[in-house]
């Protein structure tokens, strides 16, 4: 065969190699066999677990969801017990949605139990703080009802299995560190959570204080979860916090949105997080 053939060849082995390990970096396919019987780690929420922005592309990315992925990119809560137990393996179910509220935890919490899981991750709350308006957030006394709803289902289908509720990140701390920022800031005009990133370089009080208004209403949810966790008994942990201290700069959010974190800030959320699983409440 002629040389340039035989390189030609080798190219497109290669090409095929590189796509074959990015398919297997995929969203973890669950395995349902007999043998398997229950297990595995099933995670809820919004696009944070759903891995939102951080291929380079604004759509879900559940290959580096810092709670079911298992990407190379990030050491998830997933690929952290596949390295405990093999037969882990497969049985990573992720039912977070872009866009969902605290409303919609009860739903994934039913889906969520038809997979038998030992493990279930839950971090929700940003979007009931970031929907429209500061008038638009959810309130305090609604969204603890509907996130005891969604932990209810868990405990009462799935009493054995343990409970991870992560505490939402702070963002606040994004504005403030990319409100200076013009590529941040361009990201943020086409709508990106308005209750808080409206008009970012203003200095009017008016803006001031409605930044204020969803930074507390967001320390009040975490308030929330931290006692509904408590609530729930010993099966439930709440994070303590970390996820919500993360010092996130724009290196650890997508360059797209300048919001969501990337692959780096995925794994950042799963390295604070995994330390909680063993920590009382």
């Amino acid at each position: 065969m002629p040389r340039r053939w035989v390189a030609t060849a080798a190219c497109l082995l290669a090409l095929v190699a590189l796509a074959c390990e990015s398919g297997d970096d995929a969203t973890p396919r669950p395995t349902r066999s007999a043998a398997a019987g229950a297990g595995g780690i099933a995670a809820l929420g919004d696009s944070i677990t759903t891995g939102f922005g951080s291929c380079l592309v604004l759509t879900s990315c559940q290959r580096n969801s810092w709670s079911t992925g298992n990407s190379l990119r990030v050491d998830s809560h997933y690929r952290r017990l596949l390295d405990q137990d093999s037969a882990v393996r497969g049985r990573a179910y992720n039912h977070a949605r872009p866009g969902a509220r605290a409303e919609a935890l009860a739903g994934q919490a039913e889906r969520a139990v038809r997979d038998k899981p030992e493990r279930v991750t839950v971090l929700i709350g940003a979007n009931d703080a970031c929907r429209g308006g500061v008038e638009a957030m959810t309130p305090v006394k609604q969204f603890r009802t509907d996130v005891d709803r969604g932990l209810r289902v868990l405990r009462t289908k799935r009493p054995k299995a343990r409970v991870l509720v992560v505490s939402i990140p702070d963002l606040y701390r994004l504005w403030e560190v990319g409100h200076t920022n013009e590529r941040a800031v361009r990201a943020w005009r086409r709508g990106v959570c308005p209750a808080l990133l409206a008009n970012p370089t203003s200095t009017d009080p008016l803006d001031q204080a409605r930044r204020d208004t969803v930074r507390k209403r967001i320390d009040a949810y975490n308030g929330q979860l931290a006692a509904a966790c408590r609530a729930y008994g010993s099966r439930c942990r709440y994070d303590g916090g970390a996820a919500h201290r993360v010092r996130f700069t724009l290196d650890l959010v997508n360059p797209l949105d300048s919001f969501h974190p990337n692959a780096a800030g995925q794994d950042k959320l799963a390295e604070v997080t995994w330390r909680a699983w063993g920590r009382a409440t």
